[in-house]
């Protein structure tokens, strides 16, 4: 197997260099964590699932004109992305109150919000990826007002986007999180993109009749049944990962 330098290596996936200039291997671990990294486990086939999710997405997203740094899927594990620069903000979209939004207003889980609410995170992990404003975003340089701009118009026609899609195959989109980056053409010309993952790790997915979790909240609350809820949205999209879930080793790495 090709030798490759790992650039990073996150909680749920491992960045490698790319075969030319620009590009990322993006691999997908079956590592779980949850409450910020307190809670660790492993879900067998949540890579491979994860992996196939994440690349029939954002090519759904690439044909509403949504900009993304994936290319291609290479195997079960791997996909090709476009090296880009990390914006340290989360965005969080909201349409049915549930996690931390819950506790901060004292809201019941399930409650319809009066509409989609965008919030913002500063991606840190030893902070507890604390929520922010637009004024800390930009008073600490994180991102100008115009990659603002862009990353909150993105995020709700991407909303609008998955809401619908989700809805077609029986599942509420209750909120995600997304991640964007800066992407340099050969004139140093920038422009925002999407970047990161958009899969059940970052989704809170419900049955449309019966409000069955089908994310990583089945983790976080042991409620079992983690692996074949990853596998049931897979289903409903149309996404059958070839010979099933099993594992194949990651590439060896250049430290």
């Amino acid at each position: 197997m090709t030798r490759r330098r790992k650039i990073y290596e996150g909680k749920a996936k491992v960045l490698f260099e790319g075969p030319e200039p620009g590009t990322l291997v993006q691999y997908f671990k079956d590592d779980a964590t949850a409450f910020n990294n307190e809670k660790k486990g492993v879900i067998t086939g949540k890579g491979v699932l994860n992996n196939r999710i994440s690349e029939y997405l954002m090519l759904r997203l690439a044909e509403v004109g949504i900009p993304t740094h994936f290319v291609r899927r290479l195997n079960m594990r791997e996909q090709l992305v476009k090296e880009v620069e990390i914006v340290p903000v989360e965005v969080v979209v909201r349409n049915i109150a549930a996690g931390s939004i819950c506790k901060r207003f004292n809201i019941e889980e399930g409650t319809a919000l009066p509409r989609s609410i965008v919030e913002y995170y500063y991606k840190n992990d030893e902070l507890g990826d604390p929520l922010i404003s637009e004024e800390h975003i930009t008073a600490f340089g994180w991102a100008a007002p115009p990659e603002i701009d862009d990353m909150l118009s993105l995020s709700l026609r991407i909303n609008d986007f998955l809401t619908g899609l989700f809805l077609g195959v029986g599942l509420r989109l209750i909120d995600f999180k997304l991640e964007y980056g800066r992407l340099y053409d050969e004139n140093d010309q920038m422009r925002i993109v999407l970047a990161d993952e958009i899969t059940p790790d970052g989704c809170r997915l419900w049955d449309v009749e019966t409000n069955e979790k089908m994310d990583k909240d089945r983790f976080r609350r042991d409620m079992g049944g983690v692996a074949e809820a990853y596998q049931e949205v897979a289903r409903r999209l149309g996404i059958t990962p070839e010979s099933g879930q099993q594992d194949i080793k990651g590439p060896s790495t250049i430290q």
